[in-house]
């Protein structure tokens, strides 16, 4: 089977990040299994767009659009994704450069026709310079990077995470696109999951449907100073707990929370041994990761708790949209 074109969505909204733009799209330019183009999703900031489009009038491999949808990462991928002209669409954040071999392993995952989805290995660039000594490598999702307990090698998964992440276009004919009200909107309350609802409804519409993770394919993504706080942490964990309610409610606990159970019963049992072994040792950070993981636990199962009863009372609700077809205007 031959290799399947890829095109490259990156999600934009801030020109306080113009640098680490400018530094993804040209990570993506760089690949030795060249991408069929890179479409730049500007979220509702119109000086930004303008500006990008004036940074790349000459450059063909590389389109400006405007998020058509509402206000949030969840539809601004869906607008990259209904513009694209590949067979396969990738997602990059903005915040994040990719290895020179990102793309070709992912090509190489879709050699088997049932794979959907092939995601990659994110790992963090910390703004002081390095891990906070507290900062448990099982959260690293909470920087949206790839934690401690997800298996090595290229292995099946029941989702794959969205900043490092591709797709057959076939998976959004199937199953609709990302859906709006459970991802992020700019600054606001970091929610997420959306990545992991579209999955399951992918693998629920098609059973057949073979997800991957690649840890080769690797992406380095920043991690602003405020996210090393022990604040952000909180927030974040909290926020998750929420957006797991929504998926819970919209796919049914029992598979939204699959990989959870193994998460909670065997990744952070052996990180808390970690921690106490490396604080009897008087080894820096033991006690604190001790700490993080055990509210991180906590401030996640309020989260949920909460969202939960919201989901049920309807004051957060969701939606599902199909991808129109065609191509969106570029600017």
């Amino acid at each position: 089977m031959r290799d399947p074109d890829i095109s490259v969505v990156i999600c934009v909204y801030t020109e306080d990040r113009w640098e680490d733009i400018l530094a993804a799209v040209a990570s993506v330019r760089a690949q030795s299994r060249p991408a069929r183009e890179t479409l730049l999703v500007v979220d509702h900031n119109d000086i930004l767009r303008e500006r990008l489009a004036g940074e790349y009038k000459e450059a063909g491999d590389v389109r400006v659009l405007a998020n058509a949808g509402p206000r949030g990462l969840s539809a601004g991928r869906n607008t990259g994704i209904a513009a694209s002209r590949g067979e396969v669409i990738a997602f990059l954040d903005d915040d994040a450069v990719a290895e020179r071999d990102w793309l070709r392993h992912f090509a190489e995952g879709y050699e088997d026709p049932r794979v959907m989805a092939v995601g990659g290995r994110t790992m963090p660039i910390w703004a002081s310079g390095r891990r906070p000594a507290w900062f448990p490598e099982e959260f690293d999702w909470v920087v949206g990077c790839t934690y401690r307990g997800l298996p090595p090698g290229r292995v099946r998964v029941r989702n794959v995470l969205g900043g490092n992440a591709s797709f057959r276009r076939a998976a959004f004919e199937t199953a609709g696109g990302f859906a709006t009200g459970i991802g992020r909107d700019g600054d606001r309350r970091p929610l997420g999951c959306e990545e992991t609802e579209l999955c399951i409804r992918l693998t629920r519409a098609r059973p057949d449907a073979i997800l991957l993770i690649d840890d080769r394919a690797v992406i380095h993504h920043r991690v602003p100073g405020p996210r090393e706080r022990f604040a952000y942490f909180r927030t974040r964990t909290y926020a998750e707990g929420l957006s797991k309610a929504l998926v819970a409610r919209s796919v049914g606990a029992g598979k939204g929370l699959e990989s959870e159970r193994r998460y909670t019963t065997r990744v952070l049992p052996a990180g808390v041994v970690r921690g106490l072994r490396d604080a009897v040792l008087a080894r820096p950070g033991g006690a604190g990761r001790v700490g993080a993981i055990v509210t991180g636990v906590l401030t996640a199962a309020g989260g949920y708790v909460l969202g939960s009863v919201r989901a049920r009372r309807g004051g957060t609700a969701f939606s599902v949209v199909r991808i129109p077809d065609g191509e969106g205007d570029a600017a």
